[in-house]
């Protein structure tokens, strides 16, 4: 940095400037290089890439831009070097006119991440500008009679340089009247002029021409001259003196026309005309002063004509002349100061320098989003601004310079809460009243892929009937995605697994786009029941995020599979003897058949087919059991040789059926079993099995029991502790009655669930069954009497036994509706207790059906009161009776009043079927011998 040395006190005025800067420069931290005005384009300023410590390489790349206000492109940067250059003239006088300290601000902007550093440029001034009087020529007047010493003020020459180049020296050419007065640099009263030396003779001399010549202090030095043409007045003996010959005066800026500012006034001794004074400005006066005042010729008094802007000029000096009317005028001077007054008439000027948006949702704290400027014309506290954000934003605004601030991140951004701001910047000064701007700024916030696709559920269940159409569709999975653009374009695909050993993309298929599940192939309900699996969704963020939904595809079954033949010969028929004296109710034969669907598709049902011509058959079969039995006593018009017929049809729509033939030959007593004696060898084998089978039948049940026994009592230990409620009323509350998977309930491995009826907790997985049956002798009476809710119980039938695919050994589970007969709250009147009796033939008897799984995989009972037996028992009761199939056994549950005082240990009673038959035969008495013997064989066989 360089700098120019004067003498004397402009040398130590520069030198205390100096040290100021010097110190200011310190706490600024800009950098500061020096230029002498009017340097050639290219003249080299200082290396700025390189002192602002960034890379050469870097500079493209990052924006590198300088910018200055106001200043237009008098200096550039190579970014090739990092060199700051000039690249226009500058003219110092243009820039800062006389002001002491000339420099140029340079903003220096860099993006990625975005930084300003401020660069100051000190134009130095040269002696490029000659000192210059208001005119090259002035006339002047004076009296011959005036005395020594007397004074011709004069207007100054000016210089637009500064320092030791505005140093005027003045000299007067060669004359023996007058001599140059030049006052002291402190001085402000006297100024330039003319200092009589010598009296004036106008008859000798009547006019005067001298050069003024002026010399600056630069070097080279420049001059400038003015002619004076002076002018010798005969005698006007006294002269116009004002009051002051300084006058002060402070008017505030902006004021109207009119305005008075200050009146001069000047008197003469002498009378009459050369006594009256007339008032006016100076010749020398600058066209400005003009413009901008006006003074009264005969008052003095000095008004305001212009515009008054502080900002444009800070004071004013006018020269007031006051001149006689004598026929030789004399004038006498003064000097008017006009300082003008600052006032608050600028607006704060704001502006947004750079902008880097959108700002992206994960940018950290202190992120510099914009750069703002702010000025004011005014001075003083009248131009000192403050900025100011709107509140409740996660934005701030940071001071790093001068009238500079950044706009900068303050708090976390989320998109998905808020996607764009509204930012508005006001800018007020300090004057009062304060004046302010606003500016304001989008600032949209870029996403990023914070939000991973979510689904309306964690698992999604559905159901689809097997032998579907392949790539039908069976369901649309959906995520949505919180992001935008390609962070929220979500696709979809599976999470691919074995199922069984195949993989799953064999069995179903997903769009990518839809979300469309597909089934590739058609679905086996016997092969495959349930399908469980997963879809991802994943969207196009970087880096990607994605979840995943379960899908439960439950295959319905349908009814794909016709019934199935246990144990039928290769011929398709079997043959049989029975003797010709045996009674009705003789078991000859069973037809076993299993059906590979479930549910109703799996219920199988036994029909016999009638011959031809009409002819009664003395066998009869099973509707569910398939036994063929005896209907009457062989008679001797029987043929010999008999050929059943047996259909078997499952519930299923369309129904599927399948035949078997079974051959009966009618022998006599003594011969059946020299005939049979391969059919004795079945018979024995097939009773040691149903011995074996009651044995198991009976330890089951015993355990059962003792189970039942234990629950029953801890339960009415529990109900007669507690305290009784002021608000029940009706009957006690339902016991829990549990029927376990073993004994004659056939237990399955897959499945162990358990029937309970009573209190709890309902269970969602529980249905009941009701089905419609087929029209046959056993259900014509639960037709005609199923609209009387209030009929009489009659005895059960006969013709109930396991069903078909129970004797095959498969695995079983029993459905209770939970809405028909789990209904267990007080006074509930839908409640239906299960109850399981010794067949009778008559056909108003209960029911019992095989539901849902009575097929290969399931084999499952509904036990229901039939309309000719509607006993419905009451809220918290138990049926009266249980009767296992295929045991002896019989379960009686008697329960009493809560209140009631009985042994416990008669609450469970076991015994046999045929005592319960001597009880009921004693309550009707007048049953005949018939029926008697008819009851006692049909209790030898189930029995058997």
């Amino acid at each position: 940095m360089e700098f120019s040395w004067g003498n004397s006190q402009e040398s130590q005025r520069l030198l205390f400037s100096f040290l100021l800067f010097a110190i200011w420069k310190t706490g600024s931290g800009q950098l500061h290089y020096s230029v002498t005005e009017e340097a050639k384009h290219g003249t080299f300023v200082g290396r700025i890439a390189q002192d602002l410590g960034l890379e050469l390489a870097e500079l493209v790349p990052r924006l590198f831009r300088v910018a200055s206000k106001g200043r237009g492109d008098l200096l550039e940067v190579n970014l090739q070097n990092g060199i700051l250059f000039v690249n226009s003239r500058i003219d110092r006088e243009e820039l800062c006119g006389r002001s002491a300290e000339c420099s140029v601000h340079l903003e220096v902007i860099v993006d990625r991440p975005l930084q300003v550093f401020h660069v100051e440029v000190e134009v130095r001034d040269i002696n490029d500008n000659p000192p210059v009087f208001p005119a090259t020529r002035k006339n002047l007047f004076i009296a011959e009679s005036r005395p020594l010493d007397t004074r011709l003020p004069l207007e100054g020459a000016s210089d637009a340089d500064i320092g030791v180049n505005a140093l005027l020296t003045y000299s007067l050419s060669s004359s023996e009247y007058f001599s140059v007065e030049k006052p002291s640099s402190g001085e402000r009263i006297k100024g330039l002029g003319l200092v009589l030396r010598k009296p004036l003779d106008r008859e000798e001399t009547p006019e005067i021409f001298l050069v003024l010549t002026v010399t600056d202090g630069g070097k080279p030095e420049l001059t400038g001259t003015v002619q004076l043409l002076i002018t010798v007045l005969d005698a006007n003996d006294n002269a116009p003196v004002f009051d002051k010959t300084l006058y002060t005066a402070r008017l505030p800026e902006n004021v109207p026309n009119g305005t008075l500012v200050i009146k001069v006034n000047a008197s003469d001794l002498d009378e009459g005309l050369n006594g009256e004074i007339m008032y006016s400005f100076s010749t020398d006066i600058s066209p400005n002063v003009k413009s901008k005042f006006h003074i009264d010729p005969f008052t003095g008094q000095i008004i305001v004509r212009g515009y008054i802007d502080f900002e444009e000029c800070k004071f004013y000096e006018i020269l007031v002349e006051g001149i006689d009317k004598g026929q030789l005028p004399l004038s006498g001077h003064c000097r008017v100061i006009v300082e003008v007054e600052d006032t608050n008439d600028n607006v704060p000027d704001l502006q947004f320098k750079s902008l880097s948006l959108p700002i992206r949702e994960n940018s950290p704290l202190g992120t510099v989003i914009a750069l703002i400027s702010v000025s004011d014309r005014d001075s003083g506290a009248n131009g000192q601004v403050t900025c100011s954000l709107t509140p409740h934003n996660p934005f701030k605004l940071v001071s790093t310079f001068k009238n500079y601030y950044s706009l900068v991140l303050d708090s976390a951004l989320d998109r998905e809460s808020i996607s764009e701001y509204e930012l508005v910047v006001t800018a007020r000064d300090g004057g009062s009243p304060s004046l302010s701007a606003t500016a304001s700024v989008s600032v949209e916030v870029a996403d990023v892929n914070d939000n991973a696709p979510v689904f309306a559920q964690p698992e999604y269940t559905l159901f689809v009937k097997e032998n579907n159409p392949p790539g039908s569709h069976i369901f649309t999975v959906s995520a949505r995605d919180a992001d935008a653009q390609e962070n929220a374009r979500v696709s979809y695909s599976l999470v691919e697994r074995r199922v069984g050993d195949r993989a799953l993309s064999s069995y179903v298929s997903v769009h990518a786009e839809s979300g469309r599940v597909y089934a590739l192939q058609p679905l086996d309900h016997e092969e495959l029941e349930l399908l469980q699996f997963q879809v991802s969704a994943w969207d196009a963020g970087v880096p990607a995020l994605g979840s995943n939904v379960t899908l439960q595809v439950f295959v319905l079954d349908e009814n794909d599979n016709a019934p199935t033949l246990l144990g039928a010969p290769a011929g398709g028929a079997t043959s049989e003897l029975v003797s010709r004296s045996v009674g009705a109710g003789h078991v000859v034969a069973k037809v076993r058949a299993v059906d590979a669907d479930s549910g109703y598709n799996a219920w199988l049902s036994y029909e016999l087919q009638t011959g031809v011509g009409g002819h009664r058959s003395p066998f009869r079969v099973g509707l569910y059991t398939g036994e063929i039995s005896t209907s009457r006593a062989v008679e001797e018009e029987d043929a010999a040789r008999q050929r059943l017929l047996v259909v078997v049809k499952d519930h299923g729509e369309p129904a599927l059926m399948a035949t078997a033939t079974v051959m009966v030959s009618l022998v006599d007593s003594g011969q059946a079993p020299k005939a049979s004696s391969r059919a004795l060898v079945g018979i024995t084998s097939s009773e040691a099995e149903v011995v074996n089978v009651n044995v198991y039948l009976i330890v089951a049940i015993c355990v059962v029991s003792s189970l039942l026994v234990l629950t029953l009592l801890l339960y009415t230990a529990l109900r007669c502790s507690a305290p009784p409620r002021e608000d029940f009323s009706g009957p006690g509350k339902p016991t829990l009655v549990c029927a376990s998977a073993v004994g004659s309930w056939s237990h399955s491995q897959q499945r162990r669930q358990r029937v309970c009826s009573g209190e709890g907790p309902q269970k969602a997985d529980l249905m009941a069954f009701s089905p419609s049956l087929p029209d046959s002798r056993d259900r014509d009476g639960q037709l005609q009497t199923n609209g009387d809710p209030f009929a009489k119980p009659r005895q059960p039938n006969p013709d109930w036994r396991y069903s078909a695919s129970l004797r095959a050994g498969m695995h079983s589970s029993v459905h209770l509706e939970e809405a028909g007969i789990l209904r267990a709250g007080p006074g509930g009147p839908d409640q239906q207790w299960p109850t399981v009796s010794s067949a009778t033939p008559e056909p108003e008897a209960g029911e019992v059906s095989p539901p849902v799984g009575a097929g290969v995989n399931s084999n499952s009972w509904t036990f229901k009161y039939g309309p000719g037996n509607p006993k419905q028992s009451g809220p918290g009761e138990l049926p009266d009776k249980f009767i296992i199939p295929g045991s002896p056994a019989i379960i009686s549950i008697r329960q009493e009043p809560t209140n009631s005082q009985i042994d416990k240990s008669d609450f469970i009673t076991f015994g046999k079927k045929e005592e319960t038959k001597k009880k009921k035969k004693k309550k009707k008495g007048n049953k005949t011998q018939d029926k008697k013997e008819k009851g006692n064989s049909t209790t030898d066989n189930s029995d058997q």
